[in-house]
């Protein structure tokens, strides 16, 4: 973890104190890095709610309420799952923002639709519609994609918090 997202993550967090906002995670391609990487910061637990880590398909529709269809039409790493992640934190939570992140960080499990370093990223929040972004960033490593894909959830949520 980088200083500059270690930054970030504390000035979110002086952010949400300031908005009086909570957030929550639904992480699959990150593993609940952003989660931790806010979490390292002391005093986080006045804004940070919970994290959910769902890796496979079946944690996706189990914890955060994600239709079977979405993921057998669309696939886990779709706009329509992203959303449905984020939507599914939002209800599933105390908190008044959700971030979302489903990806292929590689090195493999890329196919030319889906290639590794593509990542669809949702921003749910309270009385706010779903922000979405699609990020590729290429097959530039499994850790380059996971820490890009927290900068770009980061910048998401500093958005949506405003």
């Amino acid at each position: 973890m980088t200083a500059d997202l270690q930054r970030r993550a504390a000035s979110l967090l002086e952010k949400c104190r300031k908005h009086g906002a909570t957030i929550a995670t639904a992480e699959s391609c990150t593993g609940g890095l952003v989660a931790a990487l806010l979490t390292s910061i002391a005093g986080s637990s006045d804004v940070v709610d919970c994290g959910f880590v769902t890796y496979s398909n079946e944690a996706k529709q189990r914890m955060l309420g994600v239709k079977s269809h979405i993921i057998d039409q669309f696939g886990a790493v779709s706009r329509e799952c992203a959303i449905a992640m984020a939507e599914g934190a939002l209800a599933n939570s105390g908190a008044s923002v959700a971030v979302s992140i489903t990806g292929i960080a590689g090195p493999g499990g890329g196919t030319p639709a889906k290639p590794v370093g593509l990542v669809h990223f949702a921003c749910a929040a309270k009385n706010m519609p779903t922000r979405y972004q699609m990020v590729n960033f290429g097959d530039i490593g499994r850790e380059h994609v996971r820490m890009a894909s927290v900068a770009v959830a980061f910048a998401l949520l500093e958005t949506q918090t405003l």
